[in-house]
């Protein structure tokens, strides 16, 4: 085989993901067209002007919380999702094994469409409501937003801020009871609970769910159930273990020992005892 042979053939065989994706679906539209009515035009939507999504990170966040949500909403139309913390640069989670990295500092944003707080192990979520700079970050924000938003314990720093007072909420499953117990909230067991502009996420990876209710506010609901497809969101675990409600003494004790440990590896002992956050 020549160079050239063998360039064409290397040219003809190569592919992108972009093509090994569109081919399934290209076929499926040419299939379409020949047998469905001719219907009326729809334009395409116009680049960029969409909303404008800031994710807060923190020391200590735990990983799905930001990442999950970012993953679903910034495939909306013209959305742009920018992580923010107090300072630009790297931001370790609540296990030390990962850092993401933070674009823009809390002094360079002052306007959001969207701001969303995800939650942390105790140490970084204790760290965060007692974080003045941060929560008074958060109620500026909070007064310009069109959805202010939180993952897990995320709610707790809302708390904290004073966002969720006399509000229904949800947030993760151990805390709760702290939740409740501490502020002026009424905590409810659901994956994701709306109240007025502010919509709160139970565990982790509720936050998903939370994100895709969210797109479909954003940008309609056909929009948010082509993300979910996009992203092949069709959870179907191996164990029925998820729901707390379901959950057995024993199980609650080894999921948070799990949690603890793996945060006591990377960052050190939880630096307050009396408070069990999961």
């Amino acid at each position: 085989m020549t160079d050239s042979t063998r360039t064409a053939h290397s040219t003809r065989h190569s592919t992108t993901r972009r093509n090994v994706l569109r081919g399934t679906v290209a076929t499926a539209a040419l299939a379409a067209t020949t047998t469905a009515p001719a219907g009326p035009a729809h334009a395409a939507p116009p680049a960029g002007g969409g909303p404008e999504i800031g994710i807060l990170l923190y020391d200590g966040f735990s990983l799905l919380d930001p990442t999950g949500p970012a993953e679903v909403l910034s495939r909306l139309p013209g959305a742009t999702v920018t992580m923010i913390a107090e300072r630009r640069g790297a931001v370790r989670t609540d296990t030390g094994d990962v850092a993401v990295v933070a674009e823009r500092s809390l002094d360079e944003v002052d306007r959001l469409d969207v701001l969303l707080v995800p939650g942390a192990g105790n140490r970084g979520t204790v760290a965060a409501m007692n974080n003045r700079t941060l929560l008074d970050w958060i109620r500026r924000i909070h007064r310009h937003t069109r959805w202010t938003t939180s993952v897990c314990t995320g709610s707790i720093v809302l708390a904290a801020a004073g966002l969720l007072d006399g509000r229904q909420a949800t947030t993760y499953w151990a805390a709760a009871e702290y939740l409740e117990a501490t502020f002026d909230v009424t905590c409810l067991p659901r994956r994701y609970v709306r109240s007025g502009k502010i919509i709160t996420a139970a565990g982790v990876s509720a936050g998903i769910d939370m994100a895709l209710y969210l797109a479909s506010l954003l940008a309609g609901a056909d929009t948010a159930k082509a993300v979910q497809l996009a992203i092949e969101y069709d959870p179907q675990p191996p164990f029925d273990a998820g729901d707390a409600s379901r959950a057995d003494a024993r199980l609650k004790e080894r999921a948070l020992r799990l949690l603890e440990e793996s945060q006591e590896q990377g960052q050190g002992p939880r630096s307050h005892p009396g408070v069990r956050l999961g």
